[in-house]
């Protein structure tokens, strides 16, 4: 289930209206015996964009009624999707023990930097609230290569875990971590200003990862690339397990973050 700018990726408080509302709005015409509520396999802050997602949802059907085939389900839900940038993509049943959340066995997110570019506003519209716009012209990438490496396996990622964010443990495995050149949109026209950008793409998989994790690591990561941190220092950082250090209290803008994929083990892949 995709959800582009502008979308809230999770539900909130009243105010905030966001990817699990409008599927539950439009599961509303699936006509279930009792309310459907979707459980994403993810939360993410605001700001923060999915290239695709995961959920599950029970439907009850009256008594001789037969299940909804996938085809079906699938097809109700997009046709009263009340936002153009929600879809669902494809709709499975799957064991009623089922949980989106604890059942997943790999996340990935991508991040987008861009240099080239000294002002956020002066980036091309296609791209305005989808990366992060660095106010260099050089980005020091083997050195985050380098300093990447220190992050990679299984750690107490305390140090970039956000305060005040409860959760049993904060050790995780980091299994994959990459800086490597990125693509502009494709809808960004060719001009003499757009030539001059220069996009990077920061990919972290885990199967799962602490609140704000990706965005302090990347905050990190880009101190490294600017030259504001060597890279043996994140392993200092890392080792410190304390959050409100200088550097790994920096938090990166959510604009640049894009959940990418999730994975479910022998049931396969929720992304493109």
């Amino acid at each position: 289930m995709p959800s582009g700018s502008g979308v809230a990726a999770v539900r909130g408080a009243q105010r905030a209206v966001g990817v699990q509302n409008y599927l539950e709005e439009a599961a509303e015409r699936l006509n279930s015996l009792e309310p459907i509520r979707f459980t994403l396999s993810s939360r993410t802050d605001a700001g923060v964009h999915a290239l695709s997602n995961a959920a599950h949802l029970d439907v009850q059907r009256r008594q001789g009624k037969p299940p909804f085939s996938p085809e079906i389900l699938t097809k109700v839900l997009n046709t009263h999707l009340r936002h153009p940038a929600i879809r669902v993509l494809q709709a499975f049943r799957v064991p009623s023990d089922f949980h989106a959340r604890y059942a997943a066995t790999s996340r990935t997110y991508l991040y987008r930097l861009v240099m080239g570019c000294d002002w956020p506003h002066q980036l091309p519209v296609f791209e305005r609230n989808l990366c992060w716009a660095l106010p260099a012209n050089h980005l020091d990438v083997a050195a985050m290569q380098v300093a990447a490496q220190h992050l990679l396996g299984t750690h107490d990622f305390s140090a970039f875990q956000s305060t005040g964010s409860p959760t049993p443990s904060s050790i995780r495995t980091l299994r994959h971590i990459s800086v490597s050149p990125g693509l502009a949109s494709p809808l960004v026209p060719s001009s003499q200003e757009s030539r001059r950008l220069q996009f990077w793409n920061l990919e972290f998989e885990s199967q799962s990862f602490l609140y704000r994790q990706v965005r302090r690591m990347t905050a990190v990561l880009v101190a490294v690339g600017l030259g504001a941190l060597k890279p043996a220092q994140v392993k200092e950082i890392l080792e410190s397990r304390d959050p409100l250090g200088k550097h790994q209290a920096r938090v990166a803008p959510a604009q640049g973050l894009f959940l990418k994929s999730v994975i479910y083990g022998d049931l396969g892949q929720a992304g493109p």
